[in-house]
């Protein structure tokens, strides 16, 4: 009697093309490297994935989280990926009582079980709960601009602006540390739609005018990559040139663990450079209004904020105005005449007992800018907990297990 072979199921790990913003925070996550990429798209190899979970958590949109039941020897091949526009619909498959009792083979047992289980949360403990993904690429939400507002001065090498979305009478709620994606107009060079850009909120919760349902962005005007060849960003053009009165298609909104503690009695270790600043004003923003309203919770706040010098620093002149008891501010310039480079990691050290004491308080780290600043930032942190007796690495792991260390870097 001739007797078939046993199908292998699969939950094969998938990227979803439409809302992926091609950031490549998975491909550089992944322990095992199953996740590539090409001009378009961000694939994994089924071959090659085992269902770790460990690219879930920090992709930003919620992309990277998507499966499909395959039979082993029919999963999507990485060509296959390379050409989608849009996830597949989930194939037709056997009973699903059978497939559960013959067909999934033992191999596989372990990555069901894995794709099934819950992603690891590193959001603060009292965080407010976010919305996510309330608009898509296929139904984005129009919102008008309300204003754009150069920061940096018309001679300064950085074109950064300020600009505000209203979003009238529809609900787009969001916190201090999420971000909105946004659709440029118009076609690439293979003559399909432009890929969404995502951008940091700049505002808090309750509007960049307090009790408007409107929210600010701060967007830097690309004119060169990171090895200074001439580049036009689509999309950071589009938004600088944007007039009151226009409109703009937003997705989102984006970020589930890159949030603001919402006990005021928290600190707030803020390390930042340019446009890095957007999550950053609006924690600073929430915790100001908290301190007017009378709801202040004792909590310190400190400031490293990095750019060429002050003239392309955005928000220096406001910033100045915040008092040294509601925040203490550490300016870094790189670029002043006659004066040494200055970066946020120098102005860590020098001010290491002060950082010192306050990791050892209920502190919450935030990090954003360039990536560069990743690795000086983290050297730093490391010399700062050395110097003053401290364990670095245990104490790094607990905040990132506690939700109490966050970095956002491109």
């Amino acid at each position: 009697m001739n007797v078939s072979e046993p199908v292998n199921f699969i939950r094969q790990h998938l990227i979803d093309p439409e809302v992926c913003i091609r950031c490549n925070t998975c491909e550089e996550t992944c322990p095992v490297d199953a996740i590539t990429h090409d001009s378009r798209n961000y694939v994994v190899n089924a071959d090659k994935c085992n269902s770790c979970m460990a690219c879930i958590s920090p992709c930003p949109t919620g992309s990277i989280d998507h499966w499909r039941t395959v039979a082993q020897s029919e999963a999507y091949s990485l060509e296959e990926q390379y050409s989608w526009d849009e996830l597949p619909a989930q194939r037709t498959l056997p009973d699903a009582a059978a497939q559960a009792a013959t067909s999934v083979h033992p191999d596989s047992q372990a990555q069901l079980n894995a794709a099934t289980s819950p992603s690891s949360q590193n959001a603060p403990w009292s965080a407010a709960h976010p919305y996510l993904n309330l608009y898509s690429v296929k139904t984005p939400v129009i919102a008008t601009v309300a204003g754009n507002y150069r920061l940096t001065g018309a001679d300064a090498q950085s074109d950064v602006h300020h600009i505000v979305l209203d979003f009238g009478g529809h609900f787009f709620p969001v916190l201090e540390g999420q971000s909105i994606g946004v659709m440029p107009p118009g076609l690439d060079a293979g003559g399909k739609p432009h890929f969404l850009r995502m951008y940091s909120v700049a505002s808090p919760r309750d509007g960049e005018r307090d009790g408007y349902n409107n929210l600010a962005l701060t967007v830097k005007r690309v004119t060169e990559d990171h090895d200074g060849q001439k580049v036009r960003g689509v999309c950071s053009n589009y938004l600088c040139d944007v007039q009151k009165g226009d409109t703009i298609q937003v997705t989102g909104p984006f970020g589930a663990n890159y949030l603001m503690p919402n006990h005021a009695g928290a600190n707030l270790l803020m390390i930042c450079t340019g446009t890095g600043s957007a999550p950053m004003r609006a924690m600073t923003e929430r915790r100001r209004r908290q301190l007017i309203s009378g709801k202040s919770g004792g909590g310190k706040l400190m400031l490293f904020f990095g750019a060429r010098n002050q003239e392309e620093l955005p928000y220096f002149g406001p910033l100045l105005k915040l008092p040294p008891t509601f925040v203490d501010k550490y300016f870094a310039f790189s670029r002043v005449p006659d004066q040494p480079r200055t970066y946020v990691q120098d102005k860590l050290r020098a001010a290491g007992a002060a950082v010192s004491e306050l990791l050892r308080g209920d502190t919450y780290v935030y990090i954003c800018g360039l990536k560069g600043m990743e690795t000086g930032v983290m050297q730093a942190l490391a010399a700062i907990c050395e110097e003053t007796g401290s364990n670095w690495p245990e104490l790094h792991s607990t905040m990132v297990k506690e939700g109490r260390f966050h970095v956002e870097t491109y």
